[in-house]
């Protein structure tokens, strides 16, 4: 397994991989890898004759305030993850050949980036959006693959895949949870033994809420009572607990398939996200 940072040798070593192996897969990620993203990668083994993982902490999809500083590095611990896996390449540019001097460009996607993160993170998804497209142009992959964790980032993706003419396939991989059913990420390791046990009355929340609605119940009042007990849990603060179209996002107040429920909270200094389909 190879881990290459710069581009010229990312295009030999892509050659040489194109000349064995028929398709190829990309997992984007930005390191502090967990169960959620070895899913991902290995979905993207099952699928594709050799996978490429990059490892980018993308500084641009960082608000001010937000912690691009503290997010978790540990490359080597990923690397040795991703070679048991045989992956067949890690790509981990420095900022500079992503961004290098005098860089200009920004990708905005409007309609499914407007509101849920895109209302309390003003500019993450132009961000994403940016970083992913030229993650695409870097890989030229047969296939990229993101986790259903973060939903409106995969309906922010295939929009952006859509609308720019990309034309290798954008597959969804359902969310990886804990044995208590809290979805896997990066940030739980922001968590203090409390705030874990607490960090389960999100997804605990969530699936209530679903239910209620999916049987007919009231769709604002159920949401302000999900708000409520979030609170009561011992969250600090709820940025959004919405029920959106699954395929467009747009608002739903009265509940239709397909159907998803999509929220986020801070608990101590740790914003959690989660997302569930309502059936």
């Amino acid at each position: 397994m190879q881990i290459i940072r710069k581009l010229s040798p990312l295009r030999e070593a892509l050659g040489t991989i194109r000349q064995s192996k028929s398709t190829l897969g990309l997992v984007p990620t930005m390191g502090a890898l967990h169960s959620g993203h070895m899913q991902l990668v290995e979905t993207a083994r099952a699928q594709c004759d050799a996978v490429v993982v990059s490892i980018f902490v993308n500084p641009t999809q960082f608000g001010e305030g937000e912690d691009l500083d503290a997010y978790p590095r540990q490359e080597a611990a990923d690397a040795a993850l991703l070679e048991t896996a045989e992956v067949d390449l890690i790509w981990a540019p420095t900022v500079d050949q992503v961004y290098p001097d005098g860089f200009a460009t920004n990708i905005g996607v409007s309609g499914v980036s407007t509101g849920l993160c895109g209302g309390s993170r003003p500019g993450h998804f132009d961000g994403v959006a940016t970083i992913v497209a030229k993650l695409f142009n870097q890989i030229r992959p047969d296939a990229a693959f993101f986790g259903e964790k973060d939903y409106q980032q995969l309906a922010v993706i295939r929009r952006m895949a859509r609308d720019l003419d990309f034309t290798h396939d954008i597959v969804g991989v359902p969310t990886v949870r804990d044995h208590d059913g809290l979805a896997l990420s990066s940030r739980n390791a922001y968590l203090t033994p409390t705030q874990r046990d607490q960090a389960v009355a999100l997804p605990d929340t969530m699936r209530e809420a679903a239910s209620t609605i999916s049987n007919g119940g009231d769709v604002a009042s159920i949401l302000d009572g999900a708000k409520a007990k979030l609170l009561a849990s011992g969250f600090q603060n709820v940025d959004y607990f919405e029920l959106r179209n699954a395929e467009t996002l747009e608002n739903m107040t009265v509940f239709d398939k397909p159907a998803r429920l999509l929220a986020a909270a801070h608990i101590g200094s740790t914003r959690l996200i989660d997302n569930i389909a309502v059936a």
